[in-house]
Formats: C-alpha cells, sequence, structure tokens
C-alpha cells in the first residue's frame, strides 16, 4: 500500500502510522495507536525485569576455631542461599596468634565446600587477604 494511502487511512480512523520492521524489504508498517502500543511494549519489559533475578554475592563469616553447632547453622545459611540461587562468599577472620595457623582455616573452608558439593561448585578457592581467607561458591 503507498505510503499516502496508509497515512490518510490512518488519520480516517483517528489511529498512527508505525513502523515495526524497518530492517524488512519493503519495511513493515501497521496502523495502531501508538500510545496503546507503547503502554503494552513496557508493560512487557517490565514483566521480563521482574522475572530476571540478579546473582547476589551473599558472605558468611567464620572464625577458625568454630563450634561444631555454630558450622552447621553456617552450614544451613548457605545451603538456603543457594537454594535461592545466590553466590555465597565464605570468610575465615584470623585474629593474633591464629595467623600462624592459616592450615585450620584452610580445612574448615574446604570442609564446607565439601559438605556443599552436591548443590554448588567452587569458583574460587581459598586465598588469604590479609587476616582473612575467602572463598566464592556458586549454586550449580
Amino acid at each position: 500500500m503507498p505510503i499516502a494511502e496508509a497515512l490518510r487511512t490512518a488519520g480516517e480512523n483517528k489511529l498512527d502510522l508505525v513502523e515495526v520492521a524497518s530492517q524488512a524489504s519493503p519495511p513493515v508498517c501497521r496502523i495502531m495507536d501508538y500510545g496503546k502500543y507503547m503502554y503494552q511494549q513496557s508493560k512487557r519489559d517490565r514483566e521480563t525485569r521482574k522475572k530476571h533475578r540478579t546473582m547476589e554475592v551473599k558472605e558468611i563469616r567464620m572464625r577458625p576455631s568454630i563450634g561444631e553447632h555454630d558450622y552447621q547453622v553456617k552450614l544451613r545459611q548457605a545451603e538456603k542461599f543457594f537454594g535461592k540461587g545466590d553466590k555465597v562468599k565464605v570468610t575465615i577472620m584470623f585474629r593474633g596468634r591464629e595467623l600462624g595457623r592459616r592450615d585450620i582455616g584452610r580445612s574448615v573452608l574446604e570442609k564446607l565446600a565439601h559438605d556443599v558439593e552436591s548443590i554448588s561448585k567452587i569458583e574460587q578457592g581459598p586465598r588469604v587477604e590479609g587476616r582473612y581467607m575467602t572463598m566464592v561458591l556458586s549454586p550449580k
């Protein structure tokens, strides 16, 4: 249909002539209410943004001499974070003479990684940063 005729038809019906696909040969246009079209487009965009969830990094802090019950609480917390689809950064904090026994902190991190290996994978292995030893785990 010629452009002039399409514009006249759109004007008679109090609608707009909207180019839908400019890459097509010839370009595709539609006669529609442009305001309503933009509203529906923004509504679709909001809906897709709502469904899309960003992955957060949650942090769990422990000490190398953590008790068994406290360790189990932290383990359950990590499992909850993995269930929501978040990454978990596990941090072991050293104080005073504990800095000389970093092997204990490494064993706590490895134990945690072993306990959650069915639902997570190691993204970044144990690394020492000053007084902290960190490891990042991500859900499978």
